[in-house]
C-alpha cells in the first residue's frame, strides 16, 4: 500500500486512459473514500452517479462541447471549438450531485471528490475533476437522463480509468503561500 503523503504528492490529474473498463471492486473502493468525507454537520449530502455507458459518455460530451459553442464565455467556446473530448474518453464517469437542503453542499461534496481522486491514485487509477459538466448541468432534460433523485443538484463530474501513461508530469506549485503567527 501507497504511503499517503506519495498519494498526494503523485496525483495528477490524468487526460488520457486506456480502454478498458474498471473493475466494480475498484470503484466500490473509490466511491467508498468519497463517502467517508468529512462532512459540516454529519448531513453526508452527496450522492454519486456511476456513468459507464459508453453512448451515454458520448451523449453527455457531445451535448456538452455544443453547449459551451454558445455561452458566451470565451474559455468554454475556446475548449468547443478544440472539439475535445471534456470526458478525456474516460470509461468511467461520477457525477457527484449534493442535497439542496443541505448547508455545505459545495464544501462537503468536494471533499468527497478531493478523498476519490486520492483513493483512485493510491490504486494507481487516473482521475480528473471535470467542472466543464456545470453546462450540461444546467438542462434539467439532461439531468433527468442522470436519473439523479430530485433533491440533489449536480455539482461535478470526475473521469476514472487506467492510466494510458505513467509520465502526467510534475507541475510546479508555488511554495511562497504560507504564513506562521507564533
Amino acid at each position: 500500500m501507497k504511503d499517503v503523503f506519495e498519494v498526494i504528492h503523485n496525483r495528477r490529474s490524468v487526460r488520457e486512459y486506456e480502454p478498458e473498463q474498471l473493475k466494480d471492486e475498484e470503484i466500490e473502493k473509490i466511491i467508498n473514500a468519497g463517502i467517508m468525507a468529512p462532512t459540516a454537520k454529519a448531513e453526508e449530502p452527496w450522492y454519486f452517479t456511476v456513468i459507464q455507458n459508453k453512448e451515454l459518455l458520448k451523449e453527455i460530451n457531445e451535448t456538452t462541447i455544443e453547449l459551451m459553442k454558445n455561452s458566451g464565455d470565451e474559455f468554454l467556446e475556446s475548449i468547443a471549438k478544440s472539439r475535445r473530448n471534456i470526458l478525456h474518453n474516460a470509461p468511467t464517469v461520477v457525477v457527484v450531485s449534493g442535497n439542496e437542503k443541505a448547508s455545505h453542499i459545495q464544501a462537503d461534496c468536494s471533499a468527497a471528490i478531493e478523498n476519490m481522486l486520492l483513493a483512485a491514485e493510491g490504486l494507481n487509477i487516473g482521475s480528473c475533476w471535470i467542472g466543464l459538466l456545470a453546462s450540461y448541468f444546467k438542462d434539467e432534460k439532461n439531468v433527468a437522463n442522470l436519473n439523479i433523485p430530485k433533491e440533489y443538484i449536480p455539482l461535478y463530474g470526475v473521469s476514472f480509468g487506467y492510466k494510458a501513461n505513467d509520465n502526467q508530469g510534475n507541475p510546479r506549485r508555488n511554495k511562497d503561500v504560507v504564513n506562521w503567527i507564533r
